[in-house]
């Protein structure tokens, strides 16, 4: 009864939203993409859950939102090592603020620095895992593939974290489609992207892609493109720069794109009217209940309820 009567006011909300905003609105809304480009063949970085294969370890890069937005899905590109396309077991996604949000600012880190990382530990209501049925995938292979550098193993605590890479590798190149179940809703803000796959016998090397961004979507004015960073769990929580901490030079973007809608006018987290604020918003631009939960990828109007609910902190 309690679920029925919030459906009800969540439709007369919806309702009166697109009357008072002037009608329905288009279902297609206000598309969101973001790519980094295509990989450039310079950077493999091992990205992992823990495993049989060995420790977890994480690559992460950056993007920007300018405004709250529900992604739904993501591309990502790999590089795989000793194994097939048929070998990758589960695939799993976190979204992390920038340093110092979500961290222990407190302690003494065991690296050169954390201005511009990662956080200490992820948005927990963001993660998304085909083990627990809250994304999918898709992987196809493109084609063999080779990369001038590799990180692998060499991930080590300060002093000793410059260890060049460790050389060259060739293996398949694959695409790895993921949508997520359910779709990702985050405020406007600067986030790391961070994908992992389990490959049974062999690794996920995740690309590099150029950095500045060459053919992809160019960062929001006023906005810095962060290099990509990298942890395993002899490091964490602590994280390190890929480019200017293990390789010695360079910086780097690994490749992925995210897709989405994104509600310019979207209630504000924590406040009381964030609920209504958001479901009128969506009627605006997407134009009813059942239209916004299918437009942004939502099962069911109950998970899209749910959806704002965890956007707007309950």
């Amino acid at each position: 009864m309690q679920n029925h009567s919030c459906r009800k006011l969540f439709e007369l909300l919806v309702g009166l939203a697109a009357v008072f905003s002037g009608g329905i609105a288009s279902a297609q809304g206000n598309k969101f993409n973001f790519s980094t480009g295509s990989p450039d063949g310079k950077l493999g970085a091992l990205s992992r859950p823990a495993g049989s294969q060995g420790l977890e370890t994480e690559t992460a890069d950056d993007f920007v939102l300018t405004q709250a937005t529900v992604i739904s899905g993501t591309t990502i590109h790999g590089l795989i090592t000793g194994a097939s396309v048929s070998s990758i077991a589960r695939v799993e996604v976190e979204i992390y603020h920038v340093f110092p949000l979500d961290s222990d600012t407190v302690r003494t880190a065991s690296v050169p620095t954390r201005t511009n990382s990662p956080s200490d530990v992820e948005i927990d209501a963001a993660t998304r895992d085909s083990s627990q049925g809250t994304l999918s995938f898709s992987a196809t292979e493109i084609s063999t593939f080779s990369v001038l550098n590799t990180v692998i193993n060499g991930i080590n605590k300060a002093p000793a974290q410059t260890t060049h890479g460790e050389g060259p590798a060739t293996g398949e190149q694959l695409e790895i489609d993921i949508t997520f179940n359910p779709p990702l809703f985050l405020p406007a803000g600067h986030y790391f992207f961070r994908p992992e796959a389990e490959v049974s016998g062999g690794n996920f090397l995740f690309l590099s892609a150029p950095r500045p961004i060459t053919s992809g979507t160019p960062f929001p004015a006023g906005t810095t493109d962060l290099q990509a960073w990298i942890r395993n769990a002899n490091l964490s929580p602590d994280w390190l720069r890929i480019g200017t901490d293990i390789i010695g030079a360079g910086t780097f973007n690994m490749t992925f794109s995210l897709a989405g809608n994104t509600i310019p006018e979207a209630g504000t987290p924590g406040q009381a009217n964030c609920h209504g604020q958001t479901v009128s918003a969506m009627a605006k631009e997407l134009g009813g209940i059942d239209e916004s939960a299918s437009t942004l990828g939502y099962s069911s109007v109950g998970a899209l309820q749910d959806g704002i609910g965890v956007f707007c902190g309950r």
